[in-house]
């Protein structure tokens, strides 16, 4: 079992250190991680490429064949019902659940080649972060900083722009043992977000946050696509959050993808002009009339 928290890719090498700025429509008081005058392409490249894997648990198939890309500066939605094999997909492409078959690429190489430089360029936050409890929150920030290279005066810069944007000032200096889920949800984000990397992997990432800071997260990763070319890869249930910021939306069952492409294009192909992400969701999912369900549970 590795040491590290499941919120921290396992030690990379150095990462090139960035002095820090505010890009345009950064939400007030969060860095955007921007670099005046030294912007990523603007090109609209493949940063990750998931080619046909396919993992089993015993008897259990959780992914078959399951293909799909992300391009830089795009956001896509993972979507899928609980066990469709979201966290699987994502935590086969870091490596942490080896895939049985397929090749997962991270700008145009195979990851499992060299899975340690990969992870340099990866931010993650998984469905349940586990945090190292009886370290402070700047504590445990400056160990993921340092572990990416991040030079002394630059991290701490930067830790300190998101500590007050996510309203943790003040409780820097306590024990994460101490911090409510929404605390630590937000130290797993800021873990992920710390080393500016090209690919963000976030596994339900607005679980136990306030509005104020689920607001700020989703306007950052909208502002990291657009300005830094940032990819992410975003799974969650709240199907309106994946329908307001997602380029496009990957839709898992029982480990196959069921539909992938934007919103609008899987709508119409499904017949139902019109109709919202949840309704063409739970259409494609066999789940789409629960009027007897609900009355049976009133009952």
């Amino acid at each position: 079992m590795s040491p590290y928290p499941s919120g921290v890719a396992q030690p990379p090498e150095a990462v090139r250190s960035r002095s820090v700025g505010f890009g345009p429509a950064a939400p007030e008081g969060v860095a955007s991680a921007l670099e005046p005058g030294a912007p990523r392409p603007m090109g609209r490249g493949t940063t990750l490429e998931v080619d046909g894997i396919s993992k089993s648990f015993g008897s259990v198939q959780a992914l078959a064949s399951v293909s799909f890309t992300v391009r830089a500066g795009e956001i896509v939605g993972l979507l899928g019902p609980n066990g469709a094999g979201k966290s699987t997909a994502m935590k086969a492409i870091l490596g942490i659940v080896p895939a049985d078959s397929g090749e997962v690429r991270l700008l145009g190489r195979d990851v499992g080649e060299d899975l340690s430089s990969a992870k340099r360029h990866i931010g993650y936050v998984p469905e349940s972060p586990a945090l190292y409890e009886f370290l402070t929150g700047a504590e445990y920030l400056d160990f993921v900083a340092d572990m990416y290279g991040l030079e002394a005066s630059a991290r701490k810069e930067r830790i300190q722009q998101f500590l007050t944007g996510f309203e943790l000032d003040g409780h820097e200096n306590a024990l994460i043992s101490g911090y409510s889920q929404g605390m630590r949800q937000k130290v797993a984000l800021i873990a992920a977000f710390v080393h500016r990397p090209q690919l963000l992997l976030l596994d339900e990432p607005l679980n136990g946050l306030d509005p104020r800071s689920a607001r700020i997260t989703k306007d950052l990763l909208r502002n990291l696509a657009d300005h830094e070319r940032t990819a992410v890869l975003f799974s969650t249930h709240v199907l309106e959050i994946a329908e307001a910021i997602c380029d496009r939306v990957v839709i898992l069952h029982r480990g196959q993808v069921l539909a992938s492409g934007p919103f609008a294009t899987i709508r119409d192909r499904a017949g139902l002009a019109g109709q919202d992400l949840e309704e063409v969701f739970l259409k494609l999912t066999g789940t789409g009339d629960l009027r007897e369900v609900v009355e049976a549970l009133s009952r």
